[in-house]
């Protein structure tokens, strides 16, 4: 069960990161056209480098799924068989533990247990925790950052339900 919802999540993830892409070569596409035709769009940039920014969140959670990370393999290569499983589940626990990390990191930083006993009140909140995370806006969409940071949120939890499922999953092979 906890496999397939691995499963499903990196599915969606790896859609959502190819739109992003795409989405990335048409911002800077449509960004030296307008430079060369002498009229930039300056918000272009920044929607491009955030678009860039989420999928590259989404596809690293998504590797985790798929077991294809950037790896240093030399040593694995060199030993054992059963001492290479034993170093494949070390790496499982402590992306495990990393996922676990990042929430407690995600609860510091998003503070919703503080924003919501303040009511849901973005003001009442950041005067209680000088915490700024939901009024900051961006520099050229003039959208509040916490849309943009959202990904580290949508990265937490895939990282955790791919690495739990990998910890808890018998077979090593490549996952489909």
């Amino acid at each position: 069960m906890l496999y397939q919802a691995s499963r499903i999540w990196a599915r969606i993830e790896i859609v959502c990161a190819a739109g992003l892409a795409a989405s990335v070569t048409g911002l800077i596409l449509f960004n030296v056209v307008t430079r060369a035709a002498g009229n930039a769009i300056y918000w272009v940039d920044e929607a491009a480098i955030y678009a860039m920014v989420w999928m590259t969140f989404l596809a690293a959670s998504a590797a985790l799924h798929y077991r294809s990370s950037v790896a240093v393999t030399v040593v694995a290569d060199l030993v054992p068989p059963g001492l290479r499983r034993i170093m494949d589940r070390a790496v499982d626990l402590a992306t495990f533990v990393f996922a676990c990390l990042m929430i407690w990191v995600c609860l510091r930083w998003f503070m919703p247990l503080e924003l919501a006993g303040a009511g849901w009140d973005v003001k009442t909140f950041q005067g209680a925790t000088f915490n700024f995370i939901y009024a900051e806006p961006t520099n050229t969409l003039g959208i509040r950052k916490v849309w943009v940071w959202l990904v580290v949120v949508l990265f937490t939890f895939g990282a955790f339900l791919h690495s739990a499922a990998n910890l808890l999953s018998r077979d090593r092979s490549m996952p489909a």
